[in-house]
């Protein structure tokens, strides 16, 4: 009886996200770990099923790091974000677009929705410019996303699930290395997606790093902002993509743990959620 009621309990929720987008950053274990991976692509192909638009953006800093390591390069990260110098960019667009990308496809594609592949240069999806970290470190060939032009993705989105590698260039024509958090953040943001759910490889947003037991459960944009400037490492791209998508209209932002199965449909369908949710300041 526990099925029945577990499907009882996401009715209400496929009839209210039906017809919606939810933007997917794609990350972490549930891209490393096979049986993950699978789960994963079962979960985003029902999602279409049920009549929600999916968007998936992705990164693939494990891969990239090991192909690195391969060839001898230096991998560094300043206020999480990899330093990218012109090889480590040419490492990073082979294998996110190449590589990683591809795989996503093709798992989606066996699990029953078509899906098509896209990075920042298709369809001029990203315009970037140059960023420097969080302190003011020159970190290189890593782009902040100045517009997402989402006609491709609407076009795409029609008939496939948009599969995207968070990698842009600039006006000169110049690769970057995008934060595939920021880059979901922006995709949600220019969408007006309804949701944008960040797959990552902690509970959540812990008030004190290392604590599951300090697990923030719910906050406001604003309870953010002030929280910010005392958040290090892999979490602060994450929560300044869900401030971003925020405040350009996005309802809901939540950082869920990718490493449970199942984890964005136990997010999207069941009453108690997991992780972190923000939500627009009140």
């Amino acid at each position: 009886m526990r099925d029945i009621g577990t499907l009882l309990e996401a009715l209400p929720y496929i009839r209210e996200f039906h017809g919606r987008t939810v933007v997917i950053k794609y990350g972490g274990a549930a891209m490393s770990d096979p049986q993950l991976r699978e789960e994963f692509a079962r979960d985003v192909v029902l999602l279409k099923y049920v009549g929600i638009n999916p968007v998936v953006v992705h990164g693939g800093g494990p891969d990239i790091t090991t192909y690195m390591e391969r060839l001898g390069l230096p991998v560094e990260f300043v206020g999480g974000l990899r330093v990218s110098d012109e090889a480590t960019v040419e490492v990073a667009k082979m294998v996110l677009v190449g590589k990683v990308n591809k795989d996503i496809v093709l798992r989606l594609n066996r699990h029953g929705q078509p899906a098509v592949g896209l990075c920042g240069d298709d369809g001029l999806l990203f315009r970037v410019s140059r960023q420097a970290a969080p302190g003011g470190e020159d970190i290189g060939f890593v782009g902040r996303i100045e517009r997402v032009d989402v006609d491709v993705l609407h076009h795409v989105a029609e008939d496939y699930i948009p599969v995207v590698a968070s990698a842009g260039a600039d006006r000169e024509g110049h690769s970057y290395n995008v934060n595939a958090d920021e880059a979901a953040g922006a995709v949600a943001r220019a969408l007006g997606a309804h949701k944008v759910i960040f797959l990552t490889d902690v509970i959540g947003w812990l008030r004190e790093p290392g604590d599951p037991e300090s697990l923030i459960h719910r906050a406001g944009a604003d309870e953010v902002e002030t929280a910010l400037d005392g958040v290090a490492g892999g979490m602060r791209p994450k929560l300044e993509a869900c401030l971003n998508a925020i405040h350009g209209g996005v309802s809901h932002a939540h950082i869920i743990d990718g490493r449970l199965p199942h984890s964005l449909l136990l997010e999207l369908f069941t009453d108690a959620g997991i992780g972190t949710w923000i939500r627009p300041a009140s």
